[in-house]
């Protein structure tokens, strides 16, 4: 009986051990020294790996939100018999261009005579560039002459499109001249250049549905040509050409306005 106690005495830190480590719930392995005995035995005991949920928190859903979708990347000549995915790509930039073309030529701090020449004006022969019916220059920092002298029929339509165009210019007329002066850089007048190019910028976003909407209607007349799985990623394809150009004419309005507003 005494040799009984005397060695559950030395087997009992192992076997508690044991025990604690049976009722204790645990993600991954645990290791665990155990002493035995007038020595120290090393041995490892483990037990098995439980697996755990993680939940998300609020941050890590608000950051998965902000995470781009996968993108898609079509070979265009495996789909050309369906739509020239080239060809859309081209319009979309061409919307781009115009409007990068727009703040270039219509939207500067100081006005000058190349602001004026795409203005558009409505003629009996059609829509005309105001330079191709005028000779534009300019007569000092603070006045730029418009000589209709050519076309003096169109003068009075070079007037209303001057004060139409949302340059805040208010022309006047002496025969077939036509006197502008340029405004004075005021905080108003930045806020109104700055309120133009938000407006043209719609505008171009405008036009960039309906390439967009002209594209997915072909699209949609081709699904005999191809599976339901190819239309879908050809849809998303032109969606996400969309997207990248919507993208592209925010960032130019963003460091238009910053420009403007100095």
């Amino acid at each position: 009986m005494a040799l009984g106690l005397k060695y559950f005495r030395l087997v009992h830190p192992a076997f508690h051990s044991y025990l604690a480590a049976l009722t204790r719930p645990v993600s991954e392995m645990t290791l665990k020294t155990v002493s035995g005995g007038q020595q120290d035995h090393r041995r490892y005991m483990g037990s098995p790996a439980v697996p755990v949920r993680h939940f998300a928190t609020k941050k890590a859903k608000a950051k998965g939100k902000g995470q781009s979708q996968t993108r898609v990347n079509i070979n265009t000549a495996l789909v050309e018999d369906i739509i020239n995915l080239e060809d859309v790509d081209e319009d979309m930039k061409s919307v781009l261009e115009a409007l990068k073309d727009n703040f270039n030529k219509t939207l500067n701090i100081r006005t000058s005579p190349g602001s004026l020449d795409q203005i558009t004006v409505v003629t009996a022969d059609g829509k005309l560039a105001l330079n191709q019916i005028s000779q534009i220059s300019m007569k000092s920092p603070q006045l730029i002459l418009v000589n209709m002298a050519s076309f003096p029929e169109c003068t009075a339509a070079a007037i209303k499109a001057i004060r139409e165009s949302g340059m805040n210019l208010n022309p006047e007329v002496e025969g077939t001249l036509i006197r502008v002066p340029i405004p004075k850089v005021t905080r108003e007048h930045r806020e109104m250049l700055v309120k133009l190019a938000k407006q043209n910028t719609n505008k171009a976003k405008d036009s960039l549905r309906r390439v967009r909407t002209n594209a997915m209607n072909k699209v949609k007349k081709s699904k005999d040509k191809a599976s339901e799985d190819t239309v879908r990623l050809i849809e998303k394809q032109i969606s996400q050409m969309a997207d990248d150009t919507i993208a592209e004419l925010d960032r130019h309005l963003a460091v238009k306005t910053k420009e403007l507003l100095g």
